[in-house]
C-alpha cells in the first residue's frame, strides 16, 4: 500500500480534538463541538516494539478506581472467565471480525476483549519488548511458526452488501490500528487481512462445489436478508432482482476462512453458531469424500458475555449501523460523549438495582458493560449496587469506561499517525497466515487431483 503525506494542523492537545484528529465517525453525525482536523502520516522506517506495544491497554488496572468499594474482592483474573474448555498445545483458534470502522462497546466485550483473553491465556508475553519490531520478529521466528492464534479482518465478507470503496479502505485501516491498540500482540496472534490470502476464495469455490444449496437456504441469517427482498405487490414472493450470490454463499466462505487453517476451535457469538455447524458438515462431507481427515472438525468457544444492547432501545443489540450516535459507544468517545451517552441510556423508575433482562432490560445491559469492562463478578456488582439508584449505576459506569478506554484510546491515536508501520506488522501476518493457508488448499488440491 501507498500512503501520501497530507498538510495538518498542530496536533490536538484535548481529548475532544484528539479523537477527531484521528478518526472521522463514518456513519455517524458529529458533535456539535467536535473539531475536525486531518491528520499527517507519520512515515517512518522502524518502528520500537516497545513504541507500538508498549503496554497492554485492554486490561487497565480497574482495582485503582477511586471509587471502587474497598472491601470488594481485588480484580479477577481475566483468564479465569474465559471459555476455554478442551484447549491445549494442540488448539488452533480462528476468528475474524469485518471491517465497519471504530469498533463500539459492544464490538469489543462480545469478540475483541475475548479474543484479547485468548491470546493471554493461550501464548506466553513477548520478551524483548525495547527491541523494534524488526528485531523481534527474528528473534520470535520459531514461536511464529507455531502460531496457534489466526485473527483476521474479514474484507470479502464486508462487500456481500454493497460498499463505498474509499469507506471500506478507511474502515480496514482504523480496524488494524484498532487491533495492535486493544492488546494484540502480533508475536503471539497472526494478524492478518482476508483479502490479501488469494487461498480463501479458493477454498470457497472448492467447497461451493459440495454445498447442498438447500442448507443454504435454511439459513437464518440469509431468510432474515430475504425480508429486506419482499415483492411490495406481495406478502408471500419475493422481488430476486437485487438477490445476490454472495449473501447466499456467505457462509461457505465463512467455512473456507475457518477450515483454511485446520482450526480447532472458533470464538462465536450464538447467532453465528448455524454457520459453524454448516462448517462442521462441510468439513465432515470433504473428509469422508476423500477418505482423508485434512479438516478437523472445529468446536464452538461461545464467548462467555453476554450481548451488549442498544443504549436507547435495549431490545435489540448495540450497532453501528443505527443512525442515532446515542445508541452506542465508540471505543474513540471521549469523556464527556461516554458521559452524556451513559446518563441518557434508557433504564426504568423501579428502586434499587437488581440484574433482570427480561423485565430491566436496560438496567441489565448497564450491569453487563459495567461487569465486562470492570472486571467484577455478578455478586460483587449486586453487592456494590444493593440500595443504590440507577444514577449510582451510571455514574460508576462512566468513570469505568473513561479509565479503561483511556489507555486504549492513545495507543490508537499513536497508530492511526504510523500507517506504514502498521501496515508492516500486518504484511508480517500476511506472510505467515498465507504460508498455512497454502499448504492447507496445496493438500485439499492434490486430493482433488489439481495438482
Amino acid at each position: 500500500m501507498t500512503t501520501t503525506n497530507k498538510a495538518c494542523r498542530p496536533h490536538p492537545q484535548n481529548h475532544n480534538q484528539i479523537l477527531a484528529y484521528a478518526v472521522h465517525h463514518q456513519s455517524d453525525p458529529e458533535p456539535k463541538n467536535s473539531i475536525k482536523l486531518n491528520h499527517k502520516m507519520i512515515l517512518s522506517s522502524t518502528l520500537k516494539t516497545s513504541s507500538l506495544l508498549r503496554r497492554n491497554p485492554c486490561r487497565p488496572n480497574s482495582c485503582q478506581n477511586p471509587r471502587r468499594n474497598p472491601r470488594q474482592n481485588p480484580c479477577p483474573n481475566p483468564r479465569r472467565q474465559i471459555s476455554s474448555s478442551g484447549l491445549d498445545s494442540s488448539s488452533v483458534i480462528f476468528s475474524a471480525i469485518q471491517p465497519t470502522g471504530i469498533p463500539h462497546i459492544g464490538n469489543y466485550i462480545g469478540a475483541l476483549k475475548n479474543w484479547i483473553k485468548l491470546q493471554d491465556s493461550f501464548t506466553s508475553p513477548t520478551s524483548n519488548s525495547n527491541q523494534n519490531h524488526t528485531q523481534n520478529q527474528n528473534q520470535n521466528q520459531n514461536q511464529n511458526q507455531n502460531l496457534k492464534l489466526f485473527f483476521s479482518i474479514a474484507s470479502l465478507h464486508a462487500i456481500t452488501l454493497p460498499k463505498d470503496p474509499i469507506q471500506l479502505s478507511t474502515q480496514k485501516f482504523q480496524l488494524m490500528s484498532t487491533l495492535l491498540a486493544i492488546g494484540l500482540d502480533p508475536n503471539r496472534s497472526c494478524l492478518f487481512i482476508q483479502d490479501q490470502i488469494p487461498a480463501h476464495c479458493e477454498l470457497a469455490w472448492i467447497l461451493n462445489c459440495i454445498t447442498p444449496i438447500g442448507r443454504l437456504n435454511r439459513m437464518t441469517n440469509w431468510k432474515s436478508q430475504l425480508a429486506n427482498f419482499k415483492n411490495s405487490n406481495s406478502i408471500s414472493e419475493i422481488d430476486d432482482s437485487s438477490l445476490q450470490l454472495g449473501l447466499l454463499a456467505y457462509p461457505v466462505l465463512q467455512a473456507a476462512d475457518i477450515l483454511l487453517y485446520k482450526s480447532t476451535h472458533v470464538p462465536v457469538g450464538q447467532d453465528q453458531a448455524q454457520h459453524l455447524e454448516l462448517t462442521k458438515i462441510l468439513a465432515k462431507s470433504f473428509n469422508n469424500q476423500f477418505k482423508n481427515n485434512v479438516f478437523p472438525i472445529p468446536k464452538v468457544l461461545f464467548t462467555p458475555q453476554p450481548k451488549i444492547r442498544n443504549l436507547r432501545n435495549p431490545s435489540i443489540k448495540m450497532s453501528k449501523s443505527h443512525l442515532s450516535s446515542a445508541t452506542k459507544i465508540l471505543l474513540t468517545d471521549s469523556p464527556d460523549q461516554i458521559q452524556s451517552k451513559i446518563r441518557s441510556a434508557v433504564t426504568d423508575s423501579i428502586p434499587n438495582i437488581t440484574y433482570d433482562p427480561l423485565n430491566r432490560p436496560g438496567i441489565s445491559n448497564l450491569i453487563d458493560i459495567y461487569q465486562a469492562i470492570s472486571g467484577q463478578t455478578q455478586d460483587q456488582t449486586h453487592s456494590m449496587f444493593h440500595n443504590r439508584l440507577a444514577i449510582d449505576l451510571k455514574e460508576e459506569l462512566i468513570q469505568v469506561l473513561v479509565e479503561h478506554l483511556k489507555p486504549i484510546q492513545k495507543e490508537l491515536i499513536h497508530l492511526l499517525n504510523h500507517k506504514v508501520e502498521v501496515e508492516k506488522i500486518f504484511e508480517s501476518g500476511r506472510l505467515k497466515a498465507a504460508d498455512h493457508a497454502q499448504k492447507t488448499l496445496n493438500q485439499v488440491k492434490n486430493l482433488l487431483g489439481l495438482l
